[in-house]
């Protein structure tokens, strides 16, 4: 009867649930399943594209310009190996497994010791935003899985761990261990993410859940970390450059950042705001002990005191959410706030007095809308993906594991013929700086004609090389992203940026840059349609352009070719 006790104890474990996720979803990545397109999707050729570059030798920030940080292309490189049949969105989306499961499971199993209930409360909100590749945002009609905001979410998701680990966990040890691991996560994976984490680490120093024993210990730990990083690759300093370049791009006000990112997600802001002054109205008395105390003693116990108050800590979360939605909108934002709400939730639940309800009534307020959005959106997907249609292709492989509904696959394709036989019309367009719709690159059917493109493109590439007996072995595109050299199995130009938007993320060209985009055997200009940032990116790297062919590959593209390629060898 123990044993089955025991037994039944066990298989309720949120260590177990945990790891029974985790393996579920390493096995939907041996097989390839396909999702329902959705809104910038080509946002994941970006880590198809520095995944083949690291498959070649080369090194995030090195090698090439990155937006971000390195550890996320290299899980989706590494992982990208074991799973070669796995939908790119779910296995950049369950790559973050390796790095916040493993810190969860410490949490979790020190807080399941005391209350099962509240471990299972931190897990099934995690696995929600960790499983689904849903963003809170939503940009289309047609309901389908969001290619943008990947870094975000991954970013989300280790905030959610560390946050966890910050409110709950008592033992001082095994919290430096996770706050070293999660901090050096987000710093690998987006330098914000980092500093958000960083306030958040901060605060739990002032209230007194860290220790300055701990923190410089997990502080030393992440230094020696870095220094043999750089040591052995000089990635470190390159990336700290990238970071700097970056900055230097998008230099601008700050305070317009902060207000569209509360009106973005001003359902989250407005009920965290009216929770915090509701706690600060029913926690006046001992706030203000508090203070009393701290003015009389001066002492960090006393501070630790003052600042370990439920109303503080949820300003501090929110800040910190809204910081890193300035950076960058899109993906899960705000949802590492749900462990402070629910350390909140556990000081107020079963009181009797008047205002215990209104608190639980503004914890729900904000802490429903994201995961409801994301469960809400992702259900319609699921169920609108059995009336979708694959999405055509020859060349796309694991990329083209996509479906939609038949009128936009339709639409794509009449909108293809049309940017093909108009090009005077969307040349006039892109002159005067705007796109042909203001929403293009979120419109479910340019996301599949630009799939489409792509596929076609692969195949006029390959027909050009089987008549002439030339091969491009280095190929660049004048777009956004470049899945050229991951769909054929050639290589990428060094030393450009991936992710090329011209306005945000393309730095100045340094000699190195400029020599490689040179030699590059084909640079691909994409036609369907012609747009102000293509034209953008062809008058940056224009320079490095002289004195090349150009050569007809199919109705979407123009390709520019050196003389000595491109010909009948």
């Amino acid at each position: 009867m123990n044993a089955a006790r025991r037994g039944l104890a066990l298989a309720g474990s949120p260590l177990v649930v945990l790891a029974f996720a985790v393996l579920a979803c390493a096995a939907l990545l041996t097989l390839p399943v396909r999702l329902p397109l959705g809104a910038m999707y080509w946002d994941l050729v970006v880590y198809l594209d520095a995944a083949n570059r690291i498959g070649t030798g080369q090194t995030p920030s090195l090698d090439f310009f990155a937006p971000v940080g390195p550890l996320g292309y290299w899980l989706f490189s590494g992982l990208g190996r074991l799973f070669p049949q796995s939908q790119p969105l779910l296995l950049v989306q369950w790559s973050v497994f390796l790095v916040t499961a493993p810190a969860l499971a410490l949490v979790l199993r020190e807080v399941d010791r005391h209350s099962r209930l509240t471990a299972f409360a931190l897990l099934l909100p995690y696995l929600i935003f960790q499983v689904l590749p849903v963003n809170v945002e939503q940009h289309s009609f047609f309901p389908g899985v969001d290619g943008f905001g990947i870094y975000n979410r991954q970013v989300s998701i280790v905030l959610y761990v560390l946050a966890s680990a910050l409110v709950f966990m008592r033992d001082r040890r095994v919290l430096s261990l996770v706050l070293l691991w999660t901090l050096l996560a987000l710093l690998l994976i987006k330098i914000t993410g980092f500093l958000a984490g960083g306030l958040l680490a901060a605060f739990a120093l002032a209230a007194g859940r860290l220790d300055w024993r701990g923190s410089l210990a997990a502080a030393g730990g992440a230094a020696l970390a870095l220094l043999g990083l750089e040591l052995a690759t000089g990635l470190v300093s390159a990336y700290l450059g990238s970071i700097v370049a970056l900055v230097r791009i998008n230099a601008g006000g700050i305070l317009p950042r902060f207000l569209q990112a509360g009106s973005l997600h001003l359902d989250i802001v407005a009920a965290g705001g009216a929770l915090i002054a509701t706690l600060l109205v029913l926690e006046r008395k001992a706030i203000a002990a508090d203070a009393a105390a701290f003015i009389r003693a001066r002492s960090w116990p006393a501070q630790n005191r003052l600042a370990d108050h439920g109303p503080f800590w949820l300003a501090v979360a929110l800040f910190a959410g809204l910081f890193f939605e300035t950076q960058n909108t899109g993906g899960q934002a705000f949802v590492f706030a749900w462990p402070v709400l629910l350390m909140i939730l556990r000081d107020w639940i079963g009181r009797s007095s008047r205002g215990a309800f209104l608190v639980m009534a503004l914890v729900a307020a904000t802490a429903i809308p994201p995961a409801e959005t994301v469960l809400q959106r992702a259900g319609r997907s699921l169920l609108a993906q059995t009336g979708y249609v694959a999405l055509p292709h020859a060349h796309l492989g694991r990329l083209g594991l996509v479906s939609q509904h038949r009128d936009v696959i339709d639409r794509a394709r009449a909108m293809r013929d049309i940017y093909a036989t108009h090009r005077a019309t969307y040349r006039e367009i892109a002159d005067r700086k705007m796109l042909p719709s203001h929403t293009l690159y979120a419109d479910l059917d340019f996301q599949a004609l630009w799939l489409l493109a792509i596929d076609s493109g692969v195949a006029a590439i390959l027909a050009h090389e089987a008549a002439t007996g030339a091969r491009f072995e280095t190929i660049m595109s004048l777009n956004f992203t470049n899945p050229f050299p991951y769909l054929m199995q050639r290589t990428g130009v060094r030393h450009i940026a991936i992710g090329a938007d011209p306005f945000r993320a393309v730095p100045a060209l340094e000699a190195d840059a400029l020599a490689a985009v040179a030699a590059a055997d084909l640079i691909l200009e994409p036609l369907c349609p012609i747009t102000v940032a293509n034209e953008a990116l062809k008058a940056i790297y224009a320079p490095a352009m002289t004195g090349r062919r150009e050569i007809a590959l199919g109705t979407c593209w123009k390709g520019y070719v050196k003389d000595e390629l491109g010909i009948r060898r």
